[in-house]
This record gives C-alpha cells, structure tokens and sequence, in this order.
C-alpha cells in the first residue's frame, strides 16, 4: 500500500463470502431508500439539522447511463477529458479518506459527513452549493446514489462497506486506471467495428447491444470467475441454438459430473444428461466404473429442456477458447453484485431480447416464432444472414457520457495494481443450483 494514497484496500471478495448470497437488489435498496426520504420528510419533528431535506433532490439523481456504447470513438475525447479532470485533483492533492465510526445514510448527523462531502464534491458527484455540514441530507443521498451507479453498486443511498471501499481509493490510483484502460480503448478503436456487435464487458458483467453508434439493448452478465476467466474476443455470430443441447467440457466432466456420480449414481438422469460413446450410440451410466482413475472418454450431453444448462438459447460465434452466450435456468444469480461465477462462457439476462435483436433482418424469425419453438422444446439452430460482431472486452474504467467517469473492480488483476483487485476467493466453488456451465446440481 503507498504511503501516500493511505488507501483502504479496496477488495470486495473477502467480505462477499458472507454477502454474496445475499445479492445485490438495487431496486429493492432504491424503494427502501425513498421510503426513508419521504419519512424523514413528513416527519413532525427532523431536529435541529441546519440542511434542507427536500424529496427531489434525492430523486433526481444525475443520470450516469448513455445511449453511446462504451466503444464508441468519442468516448476517446471523454476519456481524456476525464484524465485531465483526475490530473488536477491529484495535482490538488486528490480527496480526503472518508472514515466514519457509525454507517452513514439519509438523516445520519456525524463529522464524518463533512468528509463525505467533500469527496463527493471534488469527484464531480455533488454540487458545490450544497455546502458543507454534518448532516447527511438529500442532496448527499443523491450524490451518494450517483457514486454508487459509477462504480456498478446498488444505488441505496447507504455507504455501506462496499461503497466505502470504492470511495477511499485514491485519485492518483483512478488516474493510473484511467491511464492503463485509455490504451486498451485507443487498441479497440485501431479495429474496424461492425454496424451492428454485441460487446461484453468483462468487469462490469454487462451486455451492450449496439446499432449505428447507438446502445439497443443493455443486459446484465454473468462472466467467467478468476480461476476460469472469460477470455477477450473478437468474432462474428454464427447462429443462434433455441433449445440447445448442453455438452459438457472435459474439465467439467472430471472435476464436478465424475465427483458427483460417485456421490449420487441417479445424478444424470435426474439432469438428463445422456452418455454418448463416439458413434453416436447412448451408454448407460450403470456400466461405468465412476471410481476409475479417469473419467469415462464419453459425451455428457443434456436433453433440452428447462433445467438445461443453457435453458432457451444459446449464441455461438467462432472464438479459439469455444466460448458462447447462453441463458440460464438459474436466473436469481443476476441479483448479485459479484456476477463472476461461470467458467468462461457468459449468460445473458433477458437473452431473447436480444436473440430478438440479433435476428432481426434473418427472415422468418420474429418474437413471436422464437417463443413458438422455445415452448415445442425442439433443438432448433438458425443461421444468422446479416453480420453481428461479437466483442468481449476488458474495461475497468470508461466515460460513454461527459463529466461522467464509470469505474469497476479489476476482477482478473490485469490493472497493474493490488488495489483494484479482487481477492482470489469468492466462495462460489461449491457445487450449487442447478447445470449451469460450471456449476452443477448436487
């Protein structure tokens, strides 16, 4: 840790052991936190707080989402504005830590409030004329709100222990992330990108579909976890599998199907998971010997269906590593905050909005024809006629939107700095929920 930046570590793993399962509801936490708004201001009796507390002001938090995709060239131009911006601060002596000795959120009166505003002023989320006191009013719950959807957590309006850490990282260390990542966008913007391209970004665990420069669809992500990350790509989509088959990696097959069939021997026709030998013909499990040195040189493949790895789709394009997109059967996953949980594929929220989108101009392929042979649960795979891109990319620090700078945990080390990284272990290697990629029922 650098003397000078006297940075808490900004680490979210450890604590996500225990939080993990508890996910991230930030709608839920927004209609929680108004509700604690509107109290604090029809209440009879606020006290002798000397700022105003005034419903809209919390309401009306300044919007961090753009319709320009994070790939778009002039985020180049908002970039080094941003650059610019972190350089005078740092120049100024960056932002003072925020160490508060009890939580701080809506109606909270403590010292430490002065060092919150503060914070929030010079990073640009809280308006100078709010003025500095010791009450934690609406303006800073807006401000707090615009923090937290900068930094991809739960806009509660609660500086909570993950808040906290983000907040007390250093300007100079978001300056050297701006810096490290400025590269890695000027490196994307040296190739030619398609009209129309998914890109997946990595760190955000977010899905933007893009048309003529412009963000169609935007949905949440699960990617890959450190010990089997998602890998960067640059492809096109190939076709689109409704009701796909599920065929399970080699590695999966010898460190969870192998493990559990020596636990539960009814473990793969409970999932419909068929063995195939390689002409074609289906073996039957009760043949194998499960507590053989190696697994069985056989085909794991799913039946389709709902509790099909894949659920209703799945998205493939040509990449070295055989990745795809794919939906899921297990959709409360999306809820949590630290969505790196799959073993390098990406599921896809909401995916048949965009299977919709990508099968727009593919004729004979309209919403309604998709969710016809979803519900007849026949394998069906459809050829896409128009070119897609597919970008997987690695970005933990962008600007899509003027004065407006988005920041993500660098889940896979590759910043440069400890600070920004995640803990190795974020206890989701047990075996839980149902087939997912790499992630399998007991």
């Amino acid at each position: 840790m650098s003397k000078k930046s006297g940075i808490v570590d900004l680490s979210r793993r450890a604590i996500l052991r225990g939080a993990a399962a508890a996910g991230a509801a930030a709608i839920a936490g927004q209609a929680v936190a108004q509700t604690a708004v509107d109290e604090l201001i029809s209440a009879p009796r606020r006290g002798n707080w000397d700022d105003q507390f005034d419903a809209q002001a919390s309401r009306a938090t300044a919007s961090v989402v753009s319709n320009t995709p994070m790939l778009s060239g002039s985020n180049l131009f908002n970039f080094q504005d941003a650059i610019q911006n972190y350089q005078a601060i740092v120049s100024n002596g960056g932002w003072p830590q925020v160490t508060p000795a009890v939580k701080l959120k809506i109606g909270v009166v403590d010292p430490s409030v002065q060092q919150l505003r503060q914070r929030l002023m010079i990073s640009g989320d809280l308006d100078r004329g709010a003025g500095m006191s010791n009450s934690f009013d609406t303006y800073v719950d807006g401000a707090v709100k615009r923090f937290q959807a900068r930094h991809g957590l739960p806009e509660d309006g609660v500086l909570g222990e993950f808040s906290l850490k983000a907040l007390n990282v250093s300007a100079d260390t978001r300056l050297m992330q701006l810096n490290v990542n400025l590269q890695r966008l000027q490196e994307m913007m040296s190739k030619q990108l398609e009209n129309r391209y998914i890109v997946v970004n990595i760190p955000a665990a977010y899905v933007e579909a893009v048309e003529g420069d412009r963000v169609a669809l935007r949905n949440t992500a699960i990617v890959g976890r450190d010990t089997r990350p998602s890998p960067l790509v640059d492809s096109k989509v190939s076709d689109i599998i409704l009701n796909p088959y599920w065929t399970a990696p080699r590695s999966i097959v010898e460190k969870d199907i192998v493990p559990l069939m020596r636990k539960d021997p009814t473990y793969l026709s409970r999932n419909n998971i068929r063995l195939i030998d390689g002409k074609g013909n289906e073996v039957s499990p009760e043949s194998i010997d499960w507590f053989a040195p190696k697994a069985p040189n056989l085909m794991f493949r799913q039946d389709p269906g709902k509790i099909n790895a894949m659920s209703s789709t799945k998205i493939n394009f040509p990449s070295p590593e055989a990745v795809y997109m794919h939906d899921t059967p297990t959709q409360g996953l999306f809820n949590k905050l630290m969505r790196f949980e799959s073993s390098g594929c990406v599921r896809v929220q909401n995916v048949r909005d965009l299977i919709v989108w990508v099968l727009k101009n593919t004729p004979g392929w309209n919403r309604q024809e998709i969710e016809r042979v979803i519900a007849s649960r026949v394998n069906t795979p459809i050829k896409v006629t128009d070119e897609v891109g597919v970008h997987w990319v690695y970005l933990t620090a962008w600007s899509a939107k003027d004065g407006v700078v988005q920041f993500r945990d660098d889940i896979y080390g590759k910043d440069g700095n400890a600070q920004l990284a995640l803990q190795t272990n974020i206890g989701v290697e047990q075996v839980s929920g149902s087939v997912e990629d790499d992630i399998l029922p007991q």
